[in-house]
């Protein structure tokens, strides 16, 4: 790692063909083995504090900040005008876009993994927007690996040093999402653009979301789901669903996505076949749902399948104390 001093010094010729080459007309440019030969550089206009701590190879292009707590990873780029405030990391190679924000000065931390792009003008690890927030409370975000937040995107610190805001690994983050304070995610989940996560919202993997979608705070999103355009959240969505709506109701098991993702015919007809036991039912006799839950769980062939058992503990879990319940479904009748 190399510390910057306080004076910036023009640039040298060589300097100005490396940062040409950087800021070039492509979205992201890849590390090669000669970026490596030249040290990290920044246009005379950029404010960098001599206390930042500055990997190899990082471009900082014109009037960009960067304030004196920050630590950037090698081969990072930050684009004109983007900002980095507060106590904030970025790992190595990630990229801010023009206008994007990272980090604040409050209380508390901003850590971003690796490979991660912050999109024109997108927000992230500043204050959240809880009235119950306290300014001497430490807040915290941590962002994993290879994520891509695009344009305009909001995602904010902790309410309180007890919680964390937490992004996992390779997430597609679309222009004008917002994820609130204390939310919790997962890996490889998609959110198209405007959808927006209130606060304590989990998500866990592999989860997308379409167009305008509206999430209640404390909601939990469960892996491999698919919530349709426009719909809002107020209760659960179990794994392997698929809800729309403008209160979200059960709409069927998230098939396409199933499949995309590598689960097996014979995993499919199992949980196909134990969704119509839970959800769709047309004997008059068969129960509540706690006692159709039940007799899944029971099932000679079901019980032993384990897509099936993990569909069943997830609609269990959000029914637990603190649980929300999980989305509106249909009641069938033999007519």
């Amino acid at each position: 790692m190399l510390r910057i001093g306080g004076i910036l010094r023009p640039l040298s010729a060589l300097t100005l063909r490396c940062f040409s080459r950087t800021f070039s007309s492509s979205y992201v440019s890849e590390k090669s083995s000669v970026d490596a030969l030249y040290p990290s550089f920044f246009h005379p206009t950029a404010v960098v504090h001599p206390d930042a701590v500055i990997g190899q190879g990082v471009s900082i292009g014109p009037f960009c900040t960067v304030g004196p707590s920050a630590k950037l990873g090698d081969g990072c780029q930050l684009y004109p005008g983007s900002h980095i405030f507060g106590d904030t990391e970025l790992g190595k190679q990630c990229v801010l876009m023009t206008g994007a924000v990272v980090g604040d000065d409050l209380p508390g931390r901003t850590v971003i993994g690796c490979h991660n792009i912050i999109g024109y003008h997108a927000v992230v690890g500043v204050k959240c927007q809880d009235m119950k927030y306290k300014p001497v409370d430490e807040c915290f975000l941590d962002v994993g690996d290879n994520n891509e937040i695009r344009e305009h995107t909001s995602i904010h610190r902790s309410s309180m040093s007890s919680e964390r805001t937490v992004i996992g690994d390779n997430n597609l983050i679309m222009g004008s999402c917002h994820i609130a304070h204390d939310c919790k995610l997962g890996n490889n989940n998609i959110f198209a653009n405007n959808t927006l996560l209130a606060g304590h919202v989990v998500v866990e993997d592999y989860a997308h979301t379409a167009g305008a979608v509206v999430v209640h705070q404390f909601c939990r999103i469960g892996s491999f789901s698919f919530i349709g355009g426009g719909s809002v959240l107020s209760k659960d969505v179990p794994k392997y669903m698929m809800v729309s709506g403008e209160r979200a109701e059960l709409r069927g098991l998230n098939f396409e996505g199933l499949r995309r993702r590598g689960f097996s015919d014979t995993e499919i007809k199992s949980l196909r076949t134990a969704y119509r036991k839970i959800f769709m039912s047309i004997d008059a006799k068969s129960g509540s749902f706690e006692e159709r839950l039940a007799e899944v769980e029971q099932h000679e062939e079901l019980a032993h399948v384990p897509i099936v058992s993990s569909m069943v503990q997830s609609i269990r879990d959000s029914f637990t104390e603190n649980g929300r319940g999980i989305c509106t479904f249909r009641h069938w009748t033999g007519s």
